[in-house]
């Protein structure tokens, strides 16, 4: 790779790593293994990245890497891991802290998303995380624009069946 290509590799890679990192942590719910994705990503893109700079989004390919990676991941798995993730630490001077109800709740919508197949949970953090229309969420993860719009129903009514099972449990206690 030549100098020039290199450094937009590493501009690009200082410019969208907690994005992706971000991503990734949505997607299968363990730091650790989010940072694993994003250097699998980040490989896979510096291998093609003669070919990706002159694209008009390369952050298109990065994405589509981490999702192909973390679906191949879990291909690859031979028994299923339970993953518990840790809060992540307040960063930023002048931030203020997050009050408790928000932590919670934050965690608990993680651990609603990390219930879901794996696809249905990429198609989610592509669709409203990551705000990508159905066509670009498609592409990513190369399906048709049908799959994606039916895995989203079919995330979004599994999510609704849980919190109505969490509510009438609640309703049960009280």
């Amino acid at each position: 790779m030549h100098a020039d290509a290199e450094a937009l590799y590493r501009e690009f890679v200082a410019a969208e790593l907690h994005s992706l990192l971000r991503t990734a942590y949505l997607l299968c719910g363990s730091w650790h293994t989010a940072e694993d994705l994003v250097q699998t990503t980040f490989v896979a893109l510096y291998r093609a990245w003669s070919r990706v700079e002159t694209w008009n989004d390369p952050r298109a390919y990065a994405r589509r890497t981490l999702t192909n990676a973390f679906l191949s991941a879990r291909r690859r798995r031979a028994s299923q891991e339970l993953l518990f993730a840790e809060l992540p630490a307040a960063s930023g001077a002048g931030q203020a802290a997050p009050d408790e109800s928000d932590l919670v709740e934050r965690e608990r919508q993680r651990e609603l998303l990390r219930r879901l197949p794996p696809r249905q949970r990429a198609v989610l953090v592509l669709r409203y995380w990551e705000d990508c229309s159905v066509a670009e969420t498609a592409e990513l993860l190369g399906i048709s624009t049908g799959t994606v719009k039916s895995q989203t129903a079919d995330a979004l009514c599994a999510l609704r069946r849980t919190l109505a099972v969490e509510a009438a449990k609640e309703a049960s206690h009280d």
